[in-house]
């Protein structure tokens, strides 16, 4: 029995590890979308040119995003399982985990469904109708998802050290 238990802690660490290391990475990317990368794009590039110059930024952006978010989803599964945390999702006490996930899942979708299939086509079409229009709606959107990002990221640190909401 101590065996087990001493190969589940070996694991845990670099679950953890993993966890918070591709939290960084996917939030903190989008951060610097929304606050440096859009702002610089929309103040040094012609209308005109705004959206295919976010779309040539963003691949980059979207490739580590993509694989962060799965990092993330895949070591909070494991811990969840590990750490026999499934209870936590029938309580509200617990919402940071049901907010951890619904970010998780808005995210996968955004990228893996969402912006391959048509969202850039969308874009691009709005673009030929109202130039502007698409970094606006860009801009707005980074701003939601990464302030629903940091309040999430917040609630679930303060969650895991012991904030339980209404105590």
């Amino acid at each position: 029995m101590e065996e087990v238990e001493m190969d589940t802690l070996d694991t845990l660490w670099l679950a953890r590890a993993l966890h918070v290391l591709g939290v960084v990475l996917w939030i903190g990317g989008v951060a610097f979308v929304t606050t440096t990368l859009l702002p610089a794009i929309r103040r040094d590039f012609p209308v005109a040119a705004q959206l295919a110059e976010f779309e040539r930024y963003e691949r980059s952006f979207g490739r580590q995003a993509r694989w962060t978010t799965q990092l993330v989803g895949l070591s909070g599964l494991y811990l969840t399982w590990k750490l026999e945390l499934w209870f936590r999702f029938q309580s509200p006490g617990y919402g940071w985990m049901h907010a951890m996930l619904a970010i998780y899942l808005l995210f996968s979708l955004l990228l893996f469904v969402v912006e391959p299939l048509f969202f850039h086509k969308l874009l691009r079409r709005l673009a030929a109708r109202h130039p502007a229009l698409p970094m606006t709606l860009l801009a707005r959107l980074h701003w939601l998802l990464l302030g629903l990002s940091l309040l999430t990221t917040a609630a679930a640190v303060a969650g895991a050290h012991g904030w339980t909401p209404g105590a």
